[in-house]
């Protein structure tokens, strides 16, 4: 039999840790639904104006949070670097052109810029065509020092090592490593067309016609297998495509970072009228180069909105590694020393203590939630939201966050109803992990920070009970009672 204990202005001094467990009724109801029990979830509701919670279930716990760590990297990031902060990708030469002719090397250096894509690439390549440079003779150089990072093995994570997702950190990450196809059918054989520029790279598309219905694993039915030869290498497809998925894109990271970055400079230069003798490597810009053209990124707070939105893993990880940073932007060579994982996870201990946000159960990994190691609290999220709503930084960091049935991972998600337009929420998926935290408007417009952490087998089936709560605080009006215990 169920036993209800209701709580309501006599708990209005208590502090969080005085209260109870308890989950509305519709989120127990949907939890049972998808067969998830209450003891591996944890949830707190808060307003933001308040010190007592509305509702506070295994506050203490340490979970996995999957993306929405995401919120610990991207709100230090905003305070300790400032929402205007820039990466710098800069060019460099060791000897003075001459009549259109660099006879020597030609050095890239990355700052770590989390977004620096074709266009940019192409734009800073431009810059050297302005300047007079038609033929390098030498190499270029790719400078990626600024991170000090271990290789890793891209399929370790999932056993899927071509997806982007996948794709470590890189100290001059040039388009996130990616290459786009673009499938559609034609005459009753799909057709795969490669959009980004790629020298030195060929399809071989032997895919096959699928007449079943397209499946949301439509990707899965496709095999990728890279083979090197001679001249290059050759990307193979095989497996089959449906005729009814009609067009679809299809990101993959098939490349090591050399090969992929060489592809696209060449490509690229060969467009803007100039040639290249050496080779594409990487390497370290030599002592005494000459700057010779920047490019200059948009400023960190798109690149929040972009994480955010979007939960996008790899430039994620890039802020975080920023972070651990402490070597001047402007110098080729020198500085206090490259980025490493384990100096940015202290800076941001370091960032949190100062901020009297002690969290002793935190486990950073990569800062960006792809982790199996990463536990955060319910409690301790909702500690930090409550202290990002005091910050300077506050509307830079809601803004970057999904709007429930509007945009970025929550578009698809509570389409009218009584939440659709009211909340800013990150969400989290992993295999049993399903999460989201950030902030939601009740039915008379006051805040409230909102934090569900799900680590269950089950865990996928309880995106309805995240999606009840945002509704249950949505429909919320003054003076109802506060439910903090419901359990047999």
């Amino acid at each position: 039999m169920l036993k209800k204990l209701f709580l309501g202005a006599l708990l209005g001094g208590l502090s969080l840790a005085a209260l109870a467990d308890g989950l509305p009724p519709t989120v127990l109801k949907a939890l049972k639904a998808a067969q998830i029990p209450a003891t591996s979830v944890a949830v707190v509701v808060q307003p933001v104006d308040s010190n007592t919670a509305l509702v506070a279930h295994n506050a203490s716990q340490a979970m996995n949070p999957a993306s929405v760590m995401k919120l610990v990297t991207t709100y230090a990031a905003l305070d300790l670097l400032g929402p205007a902060y820039v990466w710098k990708t800069t060019a460099w030469i060791d000897v003075q052109p001459v009549d259109g002719v660099l006879n020597g090397n030609l050095y890239l250096k990355g700052s770590g810029d989390p977004r620096f894509a074709i266009e940019h690439l192409s734009g800073l390549l431009r810059q050297l065509r302005v300047r007079g440079i038609r033929h390098i003779a030498g190499d270029v150089v790719l400078d990626r020092t600024v991170f000090n990072v271990p290789s890793i093995d891209p399929g370790a994570f999932d056993d899927k090592p071509m997806r982007p997702y996948n794709v470590g950190p890189d100290g001059l990450l040039i388009n996130f490593r990616a290459l786009r196809f673009t499938l559609l059918p034609d005459n009753g054989r799909p057709r795969l067309l490669l959009e980004t520029p790629a020298a030195g790279l060929r399809v071989d598309n032997q895919l096959k016609a699928d007449g079943n219905a397209c499946s949301s694993n439509w990707k899965d039915l496709i095999n990728v297998r890279l083979i090197p030869e001679n001249d290059g290498n050759r990307l193979e497809f095989t497996g089959s495509y449906s005729a009814l998925c009609g067009e679809k894109t299809l990101n993959l990271s098939p490349l090591p970072a050399d090969t992929q970055a060489g592809g696209l400079i060449r490509s690229l230069w060969q467009e803007l009228g100039g040639t290249l003798a050496g080779q594409v490597r990487g390497g370290n810009v030599a002592i005494g180069s000459r700057l010779l053209a920047t490019h200059e990124s948009a400023p960190l707070a798109d690149a929040v909105r972009d994480i955010n939105k979007y939960s996008n893993n790899v430039m994620a990880r890039q802020v975080f590694l920023t972070l651990g940073n402490d070597a001047p932007k402007e110098a080729p060579v020198g500085g206090t020393g490259p980025a490493t994982a384990e100096r940015a996870r202290q800076r941001i201990t370091d960032w949190l203590n100062g901020r009297n946000l002690r969290f002793p159960e935190l486990a950073l990994e990569n800062g960006s939630g792809l982790s199996r190691l990463e536990r955060i609290s319910a409690g301790s999220l909702n500690r930090l939201l409550q202290d990002a709503w005091k910050n300077p930084v506050m509307p830079e960091l809601i803004s970057s966050l999904p709007i429930v049935g509007i945009d970025g991972t929550m578009k698809k998600r509570l389409n009218g109803s009584q939440a659709t337009g009211r909340a800013h929420i990150k969400t989290g998926t992993l295999d049993g992990v399903k999460t989201a935290a950030g902030y939601a408007l009740d039915g008379e417009g006051r805040r409230h920070a909102v934090t569900f952490l799900i680590n269950h087998p089950r865990a996928q089936a309880g995106a309805a009970a995240i999606d009840a709560l945002l509704v249950w605080v949505a429909e919320r009006r003054a003076g109802e009672k506060n439910i903090v215990l419901e359990k047999e």
